[in-house]
């Protein structure tokens, strides 16, 4: 029995090793797909915007006299944001801020497009208009929750990879930590507004 007892402690170092990678590497597949599906979620919500800013913009070129300019900024910015992918499973911080660029001057360019609207009495009385504007803006709180809930995803992933003895087996078994979504460039200014009594 005492020649058999080293082999038995081995087997059992052997054992636990193989339980603990075996464990870990199972709950970051697992935590990783979660951060997919969320990501997968925002591209959804992204996408559904920028269907609906298509339809906007079809609705207020029927308006003859609008400000071409303000219908440009917006699909330019609209073909910007339809441009970028990014695979959640190699995603960095730099294409995340990116991606998050985009999407903010989209934002940016809808918001000047639907402060534009109010000048023309006509397009705010459209109720295609007027049914597209309220999607949107529903549209907007989705995306808002998708990248929350993308975020929520994100932090067991990273806590599970980075804390010891886990992050050793992270590097080998290449389980990269994954960026948070930031607020939009310039969110953290207060906005203008502007009453116009004439």
């Amino acid at each position: 029995m005492k020649k058999w007892l080293p082999w038995i402690i081995v087997a059992i170092i052997v054992f636990g090793l193989y339980s603990w990678g075996k464990g870990f590497n199972n709950t970051a597949v697992t935590l990783n797909e979660n951060v997919g599906e969320a990501w997968g979620n925002v591209q959804t919500s992204y996408q559904r915007r920028n269907d609906l800013i298509g339809n906007l913009v079809n609705t207020v070129k029927g308006a003859a006299d609008f400000e071409r300019k303000t219908l440009t900024d917006v699909i330019e910015a609209r073909a910007k944001a339809t441009s970028i992918s990014i695979d959640p499973n190699n995603i960095t911080p730099e294409q995340l801020a990116q991606y998050n660029q985009v999407q903010g001057g989209l934002s940016g360019a809808l918001k000047s497009l639907l402060v534009t609207v109010e000048r023309y009495p006509e397009l705010k009385a459209n109720q295609n208009f007027l049914k597209l504007q309220d999607e949107l803006t529903s549209t907007e709180n989705t995306i808002q929750t998708a990248r929350t809930r993308y975020n929520e995803a994100i932090k067991p992933y990273n806590v599970h990879i980075k804390t010891f003895p886990n992050s050793l087996l992270a590097g080998i078994l290449n389980f990269d930590s994954k960026p948070y979504f930031d607020a939009e460039v310039g969110a953290e200014q207060p906005v203008d507004v502007e009453f116009d009594f004439n």
